[in-house]
C-alpha cells in the first residue's frame, strides 16, 4: 500500500481514502490498480466501505501526466482503460458490501466514475461532478456512458458529456445522480453514520441486492423477475433472513450474524 491510498477502519466500516491532494487526488494506473486490489481485499472482512477523497478534491480525474508517454502519437489510450480503470469498476460493481462514497470538492472524469458507481453518494455543497472529457477531445469513461444515461436519462447524461459543464451538487441531487447533499463539514461523518448502520444489517441480504439491482440494470422486465426469483431462493436460505424471521415473529429487533469470510 502506498501513501497515496490511505486506509483507515472503525469496526466493521473500511474507508479507502484517495489521498495526493496536490494532485486532486488524480488518479494513476497504479493507484487505480491498488484501489482494486483494496477493494477486494477489505470486502473479505469490513461489511460496509466507503471511498473518499480530500476537501479540495475526491478525485480529479486520471492524471494524464502519468499516464501519456512523452511522445504520443499512435499511443492506444483505451489500453489503460482495459488494464487499469475497467477492472476497478466491474469489481466495484461485483463487491459483496454496500460501498458509500463521500465526495467533497471536485468530482471529475473517472473519479466521478467512481464517486457515482457507489450505492449511496454523499456530497458536500460544494461539490461538483464534471465530465470534462470533451474539453480534451476524448470520450467519458470508466462506465460513465452507461452510469450517466441510467442515473439522470439520455438527454441530461448528452448535455453533461458535451457541455463538459461542472453540474453542482444541489443540481446532481435535482437530477437523481446522487443521494444525499450536506454542509461540506458533514460529508463524512454522514457517510460513516450510514455505513455503520449498513455494518450492522443483513451482509447477506446486501449482497443479493446489490447483484439484483446491477443485474436489472441491463435486463428487461422479464428477466429481472426471474432474477429476483433466484437470489429470493438463496437469501432465503441465509441466516440473515432466518434471524430476520424470527425477530419479526418475537417482535424485536434483529441481531444479524456477522458476515463470514468467503475464503474462510
Amino acid at each position: 500500500m502506498t501513501d497515496t491510498l490511505l486506509v483507515e477502519r472503525s469496526g466493521a466500516v473500511t474507508t479507502l481514502r484517495l489521498n495526493d491532494p496536490q494532485s486532486m487526488n488524480a488518479l494513476t494506473p497504479a493507484m487505480a490498480q491498488e484501489l482494486h486490489t483494496q477493494l477486494k481485499s477489505e470486502a473479505a472482512t469490513a461489511r460496509a466501505i466507503i471511498l473518499a477523497g480530500s476537501e479540495r478534491a475526491f478525485s480529479a480525474g486520471a492524471n494524464l501526466n502519468a499516464a501519456m508517454p512523452e511522445d504520443p502519437a499512435g499511443f492506444d489510450v483505451g489500453r489503460t482503460l482495459e488494464e487499469d480503470y475497467n477492472p476497478l469498476m466491474e469489481t466495484i460493481r461485483d463487491l459483496p458490501v454496500p460501498l458509500i462514497s463521500a465526495v467533497r470538492g471536485a468530482a471529475a472524469g473517472v473519479g466521478a466514475s467512481i464517486a457515482l458507481a457507489c450505492d449511496i453518494i454523499v456530497a458536500g455543497k460544494s461539490a461538483y461532478f464534471l465530465e470534462a472529457f470533451a474539453r480534451i477531445g476524448l470520450i467519458p469513461d470508466g462506465g460513465a456512458t452507461w452510469l450517466l444515461t441510467r442515473a439522470v436519462g439520455r438527454v441530461r447524461a448528452m448535455e453533461m458529456m458535451l457541455l463538459a459543464e461542472k453540474i453542482p451538487a444541489d443540481q446532481a441531487h435535482d437530477w437523481g445522480l446522487i443521494t444525499r447533499v450536506v454542509a461540506d463539514d458533514s460529508v463524512e461523518y454522514t457517510a460513516y453514520e450510514i455505513a455503520n448502520r449498513l455494518a450492522h444489517g443483513p451482509s447477506q441480504s446486501y449482497s443479493l441486492i446489490r447483484q439484483a439491482a446491477w443485474r436489472a440494470a441491463d435486463s428487461d422486465f422479464t428477466t429481472a423477475l426471474a432474477t429476483e426469483r433466484a437470489l429470493q431462493r438463496e437469501a432465503g436460505l441465509t441466516a440473515d433472513f432466518a434471524e430476520g424471521l424470527a425477530a419479526f415473529q418475537q417482535k424485536r429487533a434483529p441481531r444479524f450474524p456477522p458476515r463470514k469470510n468467503p475464503a474462510s
